[in-house]
């Protein structure tokens, strides 16, 4: 059960319905719940509108606006969620991993919190820089210039933001303890 009771479009005002319905035009409407409400982190920015959309322009922008492949960008979110065990984010993210082509074993590896046996190079230096920021905040002196190589500058800005806003998305799901969709069991125990 979700900490912040569910609001409903027609329960919002003119400033959270134009949020509900730019949340729903770039991520569809699968995200409502049977009770009305949204699922995942969009709750939580109903709420707090002024939050929630600008967070939502900046994740349409880090998922589908960067110059980092969906592959990767993905291998990073989940990357991301493992660290945090954020259910909700786990969830959505290893499912569209895989669509994109991570492996079954490498998700499952990072789920259970082990090092992949990565198939793919690019792979392998996404989920260390991932990796490191969670474990430290930092890229180190080895990585950096690896993954740049990899990235570009472009490329290492979009992915070092993505793995903050996932960082930000996962605080969020675990704060207000937003519930898995029904019949979903829990990836990690409690």
């Amino acid at each position: 059960m979700t900490r912040l009771p569910y609001i409903r479009n027609e329960d919002l005002d003119e400033e959270g319905s134009a949020l509900w319905d730019g949340i729903l035009e770039t991520r569809g409407i699968q995200l409502v719940t049977d009770s009305g409400g949204m699922a995942g982190p969009f709750n939580a920015w109903m709420h707090a509108p002024g939050i929630g959309r600008p967070a939502s322009r900046l994740g349409s922008v880090l998922r589908f606006g960067t110059s980092v492949e969906r592959r990767l960008l993905e291998m990073a979110i989940i990357t991301v969620g493992a660290h945090w065990k954020a259910e909700f984010e786990w969830w959505a993210h290893a499912r569209m991993a895989s669509d994109h082509g991570i492996s079954d074993a490498v998700i499952m590896a990072i789920g259970n919190g082990d090092i992949p046996e990565f198939e793919h190079d690019d792979e392998r230096v996404v989920h260390s820089v991932a990796s490191q920021l969670m474990q430290t905040g930092r890229i180190d002196d080895q990585l950096y210039p690896v993954a740049t190589d990899l990235l570009g500058h472009r490329g290492m800005v979009e992915i070092v933001s993505l793995c903050g806003y996932y960082t930000m998305i996962s605080f969020t799901l675990n704060a207000f303890e937003v519930p898995l969709p029904p019949g979903v069991e829990q990836r990690w125990a409690d």
